[in-house]
């Protein structure tokens, strides 16, 4: 049968196509709504919002302004910390200008001279923080942390104490030092001992590798152990001449081929090697007074500290060859820096200690992107830091996350 010979549909036929097509465009036109309301509502607002300009073009020579970050809701909100939660609420404590987004994640912070750990989300609100009253058991002590960094599975912190002489590891879910090697204050050699122990890591088994600044060594702890089952180095003898003797070893950073990057104070010197003391290369940095904690961007590109006053963050490769500098001059000068961790976006995270702050350089533009803590300004209370010597960003962004 043709077309035109099919029957008309009668008027009820028609009736009740009409209202099944009247239903579906407010069936569409109620999903769209609520697809923008919903799904993209946050793209609309940032287009219409231009961002905040970079800190480093509105700071002036007294010490940063700071200015609340509140969230987009009034309620408390929770990071999701590997197994655990850990809730930030109230307003946020960053320098005027700072953005947020810059971060991927929550960051860890050994405040030295407040004796503690904090750890704050990135809008500068505080998540957790060791050792609050009760935490230390009695006669524990809990001075001068250096460097902290996350565990492999970020359920615990280990802190290199190095003006303390010991390693501690702390529990986040407990509050509660879980393991201690060394004595508080007392420094040596032999077993249960240490003489300035700096950027301490546990390893995937729970081994832990400290360079041993003061011995002049590179050791590895068991786990749980009281005496040392490994030594890289000459204990007393302070010479570049890797693996045999190390110059002031004060880092010890994994290597995304599986090696480890080791920085000598001692001359300026970078080295390649692996946990059984290969060395696959040196280089000695130029135009610095003390370097300190390098770490690897990417193969063949590296970043590390001059700890100095004016100080500098600098990146090069094996060869010793600088590719960038950041060494602003005046107020905005670093000041005994003591870490740099490389951070996704292209960015860097400084822990400029003597200038009690820490920040986000953009090395594309050498603007401070992110600040928590005032320039020049020691303090204990809410958005303040009195020399915050170590940094970690929590998994899977951290130090061990190579």
């Amino acid at each position: 049968m043709t077309a035109q010979h099919r029957r008309a549909p009668s008027k009820r036929t028609v009736r009740r196509h009409r209202l099944i097509v009247r239903w579906l465009l407010v069936g569409l036109v109620a999903g769209l709504v609520a697809g923008i309301g919903f799904g993209s509502w946050w793209f609309l607002a940032a287009a219409d919002t231009p961002p905040p300009a970079p800190i480093a073009q509105k700071q002036p020579a007294t010490p940063a302004a700071t200015t609340t970050t509140p969230s987009p809701t009034p309620r408390p909100t929770t990071e999701a910390l590997a197994p655990l939660a850990l809730t930030a609420s109230g307003p946020g404590r960053l320098a005027t200008g700072s953005r947020p987004s810059v971060l991927p994640g929550p960051i860890l912070i050994a405040d030295e001279h407040n004796h503690r750990l904090m750890i704050i989300d990135p809008r500068g609100r505080t998540m957790w923080q060791f050792p609050r009253a009760g935490d230390l058991a009695a006669g524990q002590t809990f001075k001068t942390p250096d460097d902290a960094f996350f565990t492999p599975d970020g359920r615990q912190i280990i802190v290199a104490q190095e003006d303390d002489n010991v390693i501690r590891v702390i529990d986040i879910a407990t509050h509660k030092i879980v393991y201690t090697y060394g004595k508080p204050g007392v420094p040596g050699s032999g077993p249960n001992r240490l003489n300035h122990p700096d950027g301490s890591l546990m390893l995937a088994n729970g081994d832990i590798l400290t360079p041993d600044i003061n011995n002049c060594r590179i050791v590895l702890i068991p786990k749980n152990g009281h005496a040392i089952s490994r030594q890289l180095g000459g204990t007393g003898t302070c010479v570049h001449n890797p693996p045999k003797t190390f110059g002031k070893p004060n880092g010890m950073f994994p290597m995304s081929n599986g090696n480890y990057l080791v920085t000598e104070a001692e001359g300026n010197w970078v080295d390649e090697m692996d946990l059984s003391g290969r060395v696959t290369w040196s280089a000695q940095l130029p135009d610095v007074s003390y370097i300190y904690e390098s770490n690897e961007i990417s193969p063949n590109r590296y970043v590390t500290i001059d700890h100095a006053s004016p100080g500098q963050v600098l990146t090069f490769d094996r060869s010793g060859r600088v590719l960038w500098r950041y060494a602003p001059s005046g107020p905005q000068a670093l000041n005994m820096p003591s870490l740099a961790l490389p951070l996704p976006n292209g960015d860097f995270l400084v822990d400029d200690k003597a200038n009690h702050r820490i920040i986000v350089v953009d090395p594309r533009t050498n603007f401070v992107m992110w600040q928590y803590g005032h320039t020049h300004v020691a303090g204990s209370g809410p958005g303040y830091l009195d020399n915050p010597t170590g940094l970690d960003v929590y998994p899977p962004n951290s130090v061990l996350a190579k």
